[in-house]
């Protein structure tokens, strides 16, 4: 599923078509990505509009248009945004399409976990502004992160990481960069963490979060997905899914297991359980 740094990412992508006029929408009424509003208003009501900015905070994003439009986005497991040429031609998995004199802006999904969310009004939505505050914002103070961390004391770390209302856009491999770098074990229990871990664990999901907005997000084409040579060889993500994979600071073997449902990566030499 993308995470902060994807969302980032495919918003810059369709942020090439502000200032321009919606000039024709299609749309697959039946896809599930429509669950949360009327394909037939999303037709109407951004047809003659013009896009004129947009936002990307936790796994979602919003894109404003004139006359108090809000088009809300999230990509589920398999969406994606992409810029085609004037003439593009829907394809099957394009559940969303807004055309522009010059471009085309597609909203893809073939599995349809993500969803299309809709808003009129002069102010934004209550599905943006109740999302918890960013990872980077002042909001994220030690003293939040250490009254969730004991809310959640008995279950492992690695699985309270992945909760978006105190962790938003945060997902499995940030996850465990964050673990990783912090050298907590992701089956530890967050009960168990020492003040000073706890400290760490916030100032390390901070640098990662940072990191990947301006490595990831800033990238042209490429996501942290590709494995290329834009994300620095030190970072575990480059690691964790190469067969015998080693950690980039110890040498030594990386090992996984699933953790809270999901597949966890993590280095036995920094790591200790």
């Amino acid at each position: 599923m993308p995470e902060l740094a994807e969302v980032e990412f495919y918003r810059r992508r369709w942020a090439v078509g502000h200032g321009g006029r919606i000039t024709a929408v299609h749309v697959h009424p039946e896809a599930r990505i429509f669950r949360d509003c009327d394909p037939a208003i999303i037709v109407r009501e951004l047809t003659g509009r013009k896009l004129v900015g947009s936002a990307a905070a936790a796994k979602q994003m919003h894109f404003r248009l004139t006359g108090g439009r809000w088009l809300g986005l999230h990509l589920g497991m398999s969406g994606e945004l992409r810029v085609e040429s004037a003439d593009y031609v829907v394809q099957r998995h394009d559940h969303l399409v807004l055309r522009q004199s010059q471009r085309t802006l597609v909203f893809t999904d073939p599995r349809m976990f993500g969803g299309v969310r809709w808003h009129l009004g002069p102010r934004p939505p209550l599905w943006w502004t109740q999302l918890a505050p960013a990872v980077l914002s002042t909001a994220f103070t030690t003293k939040c992160v250490d009254h969730f961390l004991r809310r959640h004391a008995r279950a492992p770390i690695k699985t309270v990481l992945l909760q978006q209302e105190q962790f938003p856009g945060i997902g499995n491999w940030m996850a465990d960069e964050i673990l990783w770098r912090a050298e907590i074990h992701p089956g530890r229990l967050t009960g168990s963490l020492t003040a000073a871990e706890r400290h760490v664990l916030r100032r390390e999901c901070r640098w990662v979060c940072r990191a990947a907005l301006r490595v990831i997000a800033g990238v042209g084409g490429m996501l942290p997905a590709d494995l290329n040579a834009n994300i620095p060889a030190q970072w575990l993500f480059i690691h964790r899914w190469k067969k015998g994979g080693t950690c980039p600071r110890s040498g030594v073997t990386l090992r996984h297991s699933v953790i809270g449902g999901r597949t966890t990566c993590w280095s036995p030499a920094r790591q200790k359980f």
